[in-house]
């Protein structure tokens, strides 16, 4: 150990006394630091202080591996510094171990700088598992620093050293997300990224003090460096020369390819799943939403049925900390970026209670389009396209729900959050059963364990209860329809058999929501205890009596009229709904041009007039329940003919405002109201201190028009200004 000890001691007194080794390691990546931290904004954001650190730190640990140690070896043999040691009873081995370890000493104290001034000057929180930072870190240095020497080791001229040491250098530069953020780039070269050292690196530096990981959760990273380490010095010692003269053959710059091999291997992998660029998307996504921005002169609608005609709102980390009922003089001491809002009207997101994600609400004239994995994540985007931040899907395949309500709350895709209704309770033979017979035959049994749930018996009703409690949905919902003419005659669901479902959904503490299609049905899902009646009655007209209990036991009501519209519209020949602005923004160019095409050259079935009771009935009913009292919600019936996933609630209210709902009761049915239905109100469905940041922007005041809240200014969702126009292009 003496040698390795004598020539580390000697390597750190000569750094010491190298004014340019000083300057490079401590004041020079200030010149960084300080420019990056007031770019990106480092006092509004502690994430974006997080990503200048972990900037200024990976073009450190370049500048330290590939200049640091590797130009400096080849400059010392070339200037026959090496030489002398040769005579010296010293082999390579110390050589290379000193310049690995003493690199580190040098380097380390600059990571606990960058820490420093990130917390005394930019306010950024120590990061959380700062040992794992710093052991991570340490790694990278080193195993730069053998990649380093083994460029050393393998040219034979410096001028070979610079050529080869830019190849290596100004890619990980540019493409690992250190300079440039890897969401920016274009996917092609994310995944190229994928294959270089320095992306796992730089990731792992976010992953720990954005998210929070440990060194644990960065493993194969870790794995993938050490691994590299100990070739790169294996074989730094093995093809060590001391002198200039001593030439290799140009085949032994292949000994690169070997020591890289870990991130070849790592990139072929990530290149096909993606799992490191999805991890990217995340952690731009959580860095966006942990920045502080205060809304300045804003009318404010909090969403429990209270205005604030000119306040602000404040925002850190993804939540509201503060409402002002008058506008703050002094911002600069909030370290908040500044939005002037005079004019405009901030909401709450706004809540569809009623979707279908699995149904586009148009037809398509090619067959393969129903079958696009991507569709429903699409839809989630067009909802939040619109200022909808909240949707349940009452009724869709179960492990798609589950799945996509994960992919949300990651941050890997951004879209309305999704709240997980279903599969449906119903008889066999019953609503929506009918619908199956339209599937391809492959994935009829798929769809019936998926989509319904049909007990015999109570015991069985109880148990499918529990078990979709263990799969994670947010709510039970079942069916208590015997149908129509217009809709069809259906079985109806055992009132005991249903009672069963209601009665173990409430033990497990789950939501539910019934399907209804008369007063009766209403009658019996309101008897049972049920948490929200959808749709009402669709033939008759709601007793006060219910109405009135359904107020005593906090049961709300979802009239849904826009699938009762939409099926009007369908059968008399009118289409108009697809001429809507913010729909057509929104809506698939090719399902709007394939749904006009296909049901234009269909011959009316009806008059209007033949629609106009049902439709008198059922606001009659919704105006009923509001004079009641009744707690009220939004939801469309999305994906139902002409019902297309988008600006669904905008209509839903201005179909209640035609009803005869004052407008602040229908914004606050959208916000509010949905929220507590969800059980969710303690963070979303209202702009309170503590909520989730997410809220629309609006040119105009809703409550005084209901078609302002179709002006859309800006949304912001969990603390992340949304940018509206790329959220269809995050599949490229």
């Amino acid at each position: 150990m003496k040698p390795y000890i004598a020539q580390i001691r000697s390597n750190l007194r000569l750094m010491g006394r190298d004014r340019s080794v000083l300057f490079f390691s401590y004041l020079f990546p200030l010149v960084f630091f300080f420019p990056f931290a007031q770019l990106f904004g480092g006092k509004q954001s502690p994430a974006a202080m997080a990503q200048v650190i972990s900037m200024v730190l990976i073009i450190g640990v370049l500048g330290s591996g590939f200049f640091g140690a590797g130009m400096r070896a080849v400059q010392d043999r070339e200037t026959n510094v090496l030489r002398r040691f040769k005579v010296a009873p010293i082999n390579a081995g110390p050589i290379i171990i000193a310049s690995l370890v003493s690199g580190l000493v040098a380097f380390l104290p600059t990571v606990f700088l960058f820490i420093f001034f990130a917390r005394v000057i930019y306010h950024m929180p120590v990061p959380h598992n700062l040992l794992s930072l710093v052991l991570f870190v340490c790694l990278g240095v080193v195993s730069f620093r053998a990649m380093g020497m083994i460029i050393a080791a393998t040219v034979n001229s410096a001028q070979e050293a610079g050529i080869l040491t830019q190849i290596l250098y100004l890619p990980m530069l540019f493409m690992s997300g250190a300079t440039f953020p890897m969401s920016f780039m274009p996917l092609w070269i994310q995944k190229i990224a994928q294959f270089l050292p320095a992306t796992y690196l730089f990731q792992g530096m976010q992953s720990i003090m954005i998210q929070g990981e440990s060194l644990a959760q960065n493993m194969a990273s870790v794995v993938a460096l050490m691994i590299t380490l100990c070739v790169a010095v294996f074989v730094g010692i093995k093809l060590f020369r001391w002198e200039k003269e001593d030439r290799i053959k140009n085949s032994a710059k292949l000994w690169i390819l070997a020591v890289l091999a870990p991130f070849l291997f790592m990139g072929v992998y990530q290149a096909r799943t993606q799992q490191n660029i999805e991890k990217a998307r995340i952690l731009a996504h959580k860095a966006e939403r942990n920045r502080s921005l205060l809304f300045q002169n804003a009318r404010i609608f909090v969403g429990t049925g209270k205005v604030i005609p000119n306040g602000a709102v404040l925002i850190r980390r993804g939540k509201i900390t503060n409402v002002f009922e008058t506008p703050p003089q002094d911002t600069k001491s909030l370290d908040a970026e500044v939005i002037d809002v005079s004019g405009k009207t901030l909401i709450p997101g706004l809540i569809d209670m009623h979707v279908h994600l699995g149904a586009p609400g148009g037809v398509y004239q090619d067959a393969k389009a129903y079958m696009d994995p991507n569709a429903p994540k699409r839809r989630l985007a067009a909802y939040l396209y619109s200022g909808i931040t909240a949707v349940r899907s009452t009724g869709d395949w179960l492990d798609n729900s589950v799945q996509l309500r994960a992919t949300i709350n990651s941050g890997e895709y951004l879209g309305a959050e999704l709240f997980a209704c279903g599969p449906l309770f119903t008889a066999p033979g019953g609503h929506p059963t009918e619908l199956i017979k339209y599937f391809p035959e492959n994935i009829r049994k798929d769809a019936e364990r998926q989509f319904v749930r049909l007990p015999k018996s109570g015991d069985e009703a109880r148990k499918q209860v529990d078990d979709l409690k263990n799969a994670g949905v947010d709510c039970i919902k079942a069916v208590l329809e015997s149908g129509n003419s217009e809709w069809g005659v259906f079985n109806r669901l055992d009132t005991g058999i249903y009672h069963a479902v209601i009665a173990e959904a409430i033990k497990d503490n789950l939501p539910s929501a019934t399907h209804t299609g008369s007063a009766s049905d209403v009658k019996d899902a309101v008897d049972a205890g049920t948490n929200s009646i959808e749709h009402g009655s669709m033939v008759d007209t709601i007793p006060v009596a219910t109405l009135e209990e359904m107020k005593q036991k906090g049961i709300a009501y979802d009239p849904t009229l826009s699938v009762f519209e939409g099926l009007a519209d369908l059968r008399t020949g009118n289409f108009e709904l697809l001429n809507r602005s913010l729909l057509q923004q929104v809506g698939p160019a090719d399902l709007l041009t394939s749904t006009r095409a296909v049901l234009g050259k269909e011959k009316p079935s009806k008059k209007p007039e033949d629609y106009k009771p049902m439709l008198d009935r059922d606001n009659q009913n919704l105006l009923a329940a509001y004079k009641a009292g009744v707690l009220l919600i939004t939801g469309s019936d999305a994906g139902n003919m002409l019902v297309i996933h988008g600006p669904t609630v905008q209509h839903e209210m201005e179909l209640w405002v035609k009803a005869g709902i004052p407008a602040a009761e229908t914004l606050q049915a959208a916000t509010y109201n949905a929220a507590r239905v969800l059980r969710a109100d303690d963070r979303i469905g209202s702009i309170q201190a503590g909520r989730d940041a997410s809220f629309v922007l609006l040119d105009g005041d809703p409550a005084q028009d209901i078609s302002n809240s179709e002006r859309i200014s800006m949304v912001i969702f969990r603390g992340q200004r949304v940018d509206r126009s790329e959220l269809f292009d995050q599949e490229k």
